[in-house]
Parts: structure tokens; C-alpha cells; sequence
């Protein structure tokens, strides 16, 4: 079993580390201390599972774990935790197998043995439920690759098909999310304009007046504009006048 250890604390690893040694149930292949990296490494080591810690400075465990398991051959995922009794009752919720610190040896050696791969509802769930802040980042698929794209690099999400077009400042991308959830989740950074479109405030030049009597948003530094619904136009001009 190849094993990958995510963790910001040096310590937390080392004893990690020491206790699989002791089990013999599998090999370290690397360790990380971030979320960021957790990815790079799942996709560099392609490990069987990972054994992530939640609260990290930057990208925390449980974002990181929504991008792991977009990879081709995502791992089985154990996290570390030393969250507090609410927290835990999500884990519990959504069948989501976790390990509480300091972490005993017997405890792990089962994690380690009964380590499935998660589903899609049961990380949705647990991302609902036990996350404290909305994602960083959208990751999308590009060729074998998995991007991460800065939040704040958005301009807009549109819905199209089964798909959502991401245009960020870089091109664009395409996602299978919903935007009915990216706007739930971003809410604070968004604004519905359209039953197909969510804008990014922080991207909005103007809202103008096209030559048929609609209206659309013009975007900082992009030529692309964005057409307003009527049904959306009251929210849209009224977010305006705060700005």
C-alpha cells in the first residue's frame, strides 16, 4: 500500500510515519504541508490513500479533498482531525472514515485496512456540512492534468448543457457543477444576472443599456459582456448603486 502523509504539523508526520513503520501494512511514499501540495502529490505518487489533516494554513484538508477526487485514480481518503464534536458528527453523517488526534496505532491499522474511496455525495456532504469557508479555488480537468483555478481570477461561471463554462483571466475552462451550488457557495463574491450566468462582482466595469432596450454587464478588462435578465435586472442595478 502506498501511502501519502498531508499534515502542516513536522511532528504529526514523524509520528505518522513511525507508526506505519511499526504496522507494516504499507510504505511512505512522501509527505505534505498543505492542501496545494497534496494534490501535486497525488497526482505526482498516485498513493492508495492519504492520510489528510483538515485544518491547514491555506488550502485546508477538506477543499483539497473535493480536487483529490477529480484525479484519474483518486486515493482513499482518512482524515486527521482534532475538530471538536460538532465536526465529528458530519464525519459520522456521511460515513466518512477519519482519525482523531493523537492517533493510536490500533485505530490507524483499521482506517488502514477497511480505506474505500469516497463518493461524490459523501464529499459533497461533508464539504456542506463540516467546511467552514467557501473553496479557494475551481479545479478542472485538462487533458491528465488537474488545473486549480484562484476564485478571485473568475469573472464568470455560464451554465451550458450539462457543463459550466469557467472564464477566468487566463481563457476558460469547463467544470460539472451546478450553478445553482457554485452560487449557494459563493454567494458573497457572485451575483446571479441571468438563469445561466453568475458574475463576478469584483469583475463588473458597468451594467449598460444595448440598443434593443436590454441590458448587459461590461467586465474589467475582458471584451466579453454579459447579458441581464429582467427577471435579474432589480437585484443587479440595485447591487450596483452599493458599489
Amino acid at each position: 500500500m502506498k501511502i501519502l502523509i498531508v499534515d502542516d504539523e513536522p511532528l504529526a508526520r514523524q509520528r505518522l510515519r513511525s507508526v506505519i513503520e511499526e504496522l507494516d501494512t504499507g510504505d511512505v511514499v512522501a509527505e505534505g504541508s498543505n492542501g496545494e501540495q497534496a494534490i501535486q502529490l497525488c497526482e505526482s505518487h498516485e498513493p492508495d490513500v492519504i492520510l489528510l489533516d483538515i485544518r491547514m494554513p491555506g488550502m485546508d484538508g477538506i477543499e483539497a479533498a473535493q480536487h483529490i477526487m477529480k484525479l484519474q485514480a483518486p486515493p482513499a481518503i482518512i482524515f486527521t482531525t482534532a475538530y471538536d464534536e460538532y465536526a465529528i458528527k458530519a464525519f459520522e453523517t456521511h460515513v466518512v472514515d477519519y482519525l482523531l488526534k493523537p492517533i493510536r496505532k490500533q485505530r490507524l491499522q483499521e482506517a488502514l485496512t477497511a480505506a474505500t474511496r469516497l463518493t461524490r455525495a459523501q464529499m459533497q456532504g461533508l464539504a456542506e456540512d463540516a467546511s467552514e469557508e467557501s473553496r479557494q479555488h475551481i479545479s478542472a480537468r485538462l487533458g491528465g492534468e488537474l488545473r486549480l483555478i484562484p476564485i478571485e481570477d473568475i469573472c464568470y461561471f455560464m451554465a451550458e448543457h450539462k457543463y459550466v463554462t469557467v472564464r477566468h483571466r487566463e481563457g476558460t475552462v469547463l467544470i460539472e457543477e451546478s450553478l445553482k451550488s457554485l452560487e449557494k457557495e459563493f454567494e458573497d463574491r457572485f451575483i446571479r444576472v441571468h438563469r445561466n450566468a453568475l458574475v463576478s462582482i469584483a469583475c463588473i466595469a458597468a451594467l449598460e443599456k444595448d440598443r434593443i432596450g436590454g441590458h448587459k454587464i461590461k467586465l474589467r478588462d475582458l471584451d466579453d459582456t454579459i447579458e441581464v435578465s429582467r427577471r435579474h435586472l432589480p437585484t443587479v442595478r440595485k447591487m450596483m448603486k452599493s458599489l
